[in-house]
């Protein structure tokens, strides 16, 4: 779109405010008008933006042994913008949009000094997970908690415990997710989202597991006692992810340690999403027989 000289805009406002007769060539100038203001704010919004992410990246710097230059960085920035405006209307945190692009810039500089070009995954989607997981990080340190997370994990696992005491076994992640009136693709979100600010506990560990994606506990103990016991109980965690085929180990390394959607994961193992389900499932049944076998003294 051809931008006006600034006289001819002010000139433009003059005539419509005072002239009583609004021709359609005014309405024109006046819906060209506007589109200027927006564009020049957003412009300043976007260059101030980088200056924030900038300045974090220049705090934060490091030799960048990776391959990935200087100006190659720059050109994430709005991938930067893009996360942090996710998070930020999800989420809603009590956190400002700068103090997203601020922290997702970090994860940005820490992708680039961390990525090995040997890696099978691109730098994009790498630089993804880094920048998404520096955000939520500090969220963490806020000890914040979405309210409508937290409801939808609480529904998440009445609904499971008793489908599995009506039916015997757990429900898919498909039918929780109907039966919870969201697609499977928010199920997974929450989840993601939920799991980097409230961990789930361990110690109970079922069957429903696959569905609710419980896997690592916070060592939330209220004695010595109970904390020896969630000690022994993540060392055999440890033990049990070792022994699990390389395809389930690598599924539940990139969905609960890198926090990957099943979608990403999918790209990156260069298989299809359900496939990718097939192992999660599999793999946390797997653990949790092994865990409830060693909580019941027979490993």
């Amino acid at each position: 779109m051809r931008l006006l000289p600034t006289r001819w805009i002010d000139k433009t406002d003059l005539i419509l405010r005072t002239s009583g007769k609004q021709s359609w060539e005014t309405k024109t100038l006046a819906t060209q008008t506007e589109n200027i203001h927006e564009e020049r704010l957003a412009e300043r919004s976007r260059k101030h933006l980088n200056n924030v992410a900038l300045r974090a990246y220049s705090g934060q710097r490091q030799s960048l042994q990776s391959g990935i230059a200087d100006g190659q960085i720059a050109e994430f920035l709005p991938m930067v913008h893009k996360i942090a405006r996710q998070v930020v209307t999800y989420l809603k945190p009590p956190l400002s949009f700068e103090d997203m692009v601020s922290a997702g810039a970090v994860g940005l500089v820490r992708a680039a000094r961390d990525f090995d070009p040997a890696h099978k995954a691109e730098f994009k989607t790498y630089a993804y997970i880094r920048i998404r997981g520096a955000i939520l990080d500090e969220l963490r340190c806020w000890s914040f908690v979405p309210t409508n997370l937290n409801k939808r994990i609480r529904q998440a696992q009445q609904l499971t415990r008793k489908i599995t005491e009506e039916t015997g076994t757990a429900p898919s992640d498909s039918e929780l997710a109907e039966r919870l009136g969201i697609t499977v693709e928010e199920l997974y979100e929450t989840f993601e989202n939920a799991r980097a600010q409230h961990f789930m506990s361990l110690d109970d560990s079922s069957e429903e597991s696959p569905a609710l994606g419980r896997l690592l506990a916070a060592p939330h103990s209220n004695s010595p006692n109970e904390h020896i016991e969630k000690a022994e109980l993540v060392e055999k965690l440890a033990e049990a992810i070792e022994q699990l085929l390389e395809k389930q180990r690598q599924v539940v390394l990139l969905y609960y340690q890198q926090q990957l959607t099943m979608k990403q994961i999918a790209e990156i193992m260069e298989i299809t999403e359900s496939r990718v389900s097939q192992l999660h499932a599999s793999a946390l049944f797997s653990l949790s027989t092994k865990l409830r076998q060693w909580k019941d003294g027979r490993l």
